[in-house]
């Protein structure tokens, strides 16, 4: 087996699909789905979403520096793509998908109240960078559903059916391979070496 030479192109998958949703002043909500969007940094928390200036999307979060992520689990996977090819200035998304808009605590634009989670975001950049316009914001609320929350207070992401787009699909996240840091984590007492293989 060899190794083929594609010329350049977006072969980073997956990512995660999200809807982004806006709001001028006086004006129903939109919602954008996005793949090309992710961390920037921690601290502060910041994040990006990159949008083509001729989506009807654009000018609204270029206008008002605000919008929100909501994260895309398997409930809203139907939803999310509906928003990625249908238009705004065609057809109110939060009512042809049967959406909730959810009021924000520091921005005017409205989550989707069906998502897992919403970040908040204030734009603090706009970077034009070809086909794609980055708009570079700073996470300044989150809110989370609480249906993933247990008895002890930890939030259980993980058991949302979070959704990943890679090379035109979407997927829900599967099986749990390790956690962070789990390769130089010290194994615990107990663990004998035939469980790992070893006579």
């Amino acid at each position: 087996m060899g190794k083929q030479h594609w010329r350049p192109g977006n072969m980073l998958y997956p990512v995660p699909a999200v809807m982004v949703s806006c709001q001028r002043k006086g004006e129903k909500p939109n919602i954008i789905t996005a793949a090309w969007c992710g961390t920037t940094v921690s601290d502060p928390a910041m994040v990006y979403v990159s949008v083509r200036p001729e989506r009807y999307s654009y000018d609204i979060i270029k206008e008002t520096g605000e919008y929100v992520i909501n994260l895309v689990n398997k409930d809203l996977v139907f939803a999310a793509d509906f928003c990625g090819v249908r238009s705004g200035r065609d057809v109110d998304k939060f009512d042809e998908m049967k959406l909730t808009p959810l009021p924000s605590q520091k921005i005017s634009a409205p989550g989707i109240e069906e998502s897992p989670v919403n970040l908040e975001c204030k734009v603090k950049k706009i970077l034009p960078l070809g086909t794609h316009h980055m708009f570079l914001a700073e996470i300044v609320n989150v809110t989370v559903d609480d249906k993933y929350m247990d008895e002890k207070g930890k939030f259980h992401l993980n058991s949302s059916g979070l959704v990943a787009y890679s090379h035109g699909e979407y997927f829900e996240l599967g099986k749990k391979l390790g956690k962070f840091g789990y390769s130089v984590q010290k194994k615990k007492k107990g663990i004998t070496g035939k469980k790992h293989g070893k006579k």
